[in-house]
């Protein structure tokens, strides 16, 4: 019987799951003939971006932003990173934080990260003013959020057994995570940091579009102006930029042991 019964629950699901996307699709307007009403717009958009702008002075500009961009996203991922463990060794169950404690924990990282950059982008300009320094926190706070979440379910995936041994032992909470639980995830937390990283390159991105600094503000410069060879050649930036961090990652996590092809 259960078999049939497991059979019946999979097609309510996929037929759940298929209703949801038709309803998300005619809610959305998503069609064909939208992209194809629009075709027209978006190819003079395309053919205007090429070739790209070489200009010698332009390049520098675009080195200058690409540098500040990395420098936002290797400034966010310290203190997210700082912020996301606190948080996360507070929520992991197995640690035995006080539950005032690990509760307060969870509702400021729900909090981190609910809020999208683009939002605290915006409250730090309006703080702090134009510039990298809004976009640092806007991305810090994000990052700790998110990572105090997966960094937590990692902390409480770990094997019980050599925790549990630890407690036998009469060894303290302090002690019992330092020793036997955070040694066990610091692979793939160290996995998570770094993939975080790439994910700052991006978020710094957008963010610049609100004046956080970075190749994202002169993306929203070039694109203001219709300046679209200057808008490909931050564009290529971008993408090398992302390219290179993602092969820095993912070197260090082969260094680390991770199975990366």
């Amino acid at each position: 019987m259960r078999g049939p019964k497991r059979s019946r629950t999979t097609w309510i699901v996929l037929a759940v799951a298929f209703a949801a996307v038709v309803w998300s699709l005619d809610g959305t307007g998503v069609s064909v003939a939208n992209l194809a009403a629009g075709w027209e717009g978006a190819r003079d958009i395309f053919s205007g971006l090429f070739p790209p702008e070489l200009d010698g002075e332009l390049l520098q500009a675009v080195g200058r932003a690409a540098l500040e961009t990395l420098q936002i996203s290797i400034a966010a991922l310290f203190f997210g990173t700082i912020g996301g463990l606190v948080l996360a060794v507070l929520m992991a169950g197995n640690i035995g934080a006080p539950r005032w404690l690990s509760g307060g924990a969870r509702l400021i990282a729900t909090v981190c990260r609910s809020v999208p950059e683009l939002l605290w982008a915006l409250v730090f300009v309006a703080v702090v003013g134009l510039g990298p320094a809004a976009g640092v926190y806007a991305i810090s706070l994000h990052a700790a959020g998110l990572l105090a979440k997966l960094v937590s379910e990692q902390l409480e995936a770990v094997d019980p057994a050599p925790v549990e041994a630890m407690r036998m032992t009469g060894a303290s909470k302090l002690a019992t995570g330092l020793l036997a639980v955070i040694p066990q995830a610091r692979n793939n937390i160290a996995s998570l940091v770094l993939y975080q990283w790439e994910c700052n390159i991006r978020s710094s991105a957008i963010i610049g579009f609100v004046g956080a600094g970075g190749i994202g503000q002169a993306l929203g410069i070039s694109m203001r102006l219709f300046r679209y060879q200057e808008l490909a050649t931050l564009m290529i930036a971008l993408l090398l930029l992302v390219v290179a961090v993602d092969q820095i990652s993912r070197f260090l996590r082969r260094r680390m042991g991770a199975a990366t092809r």
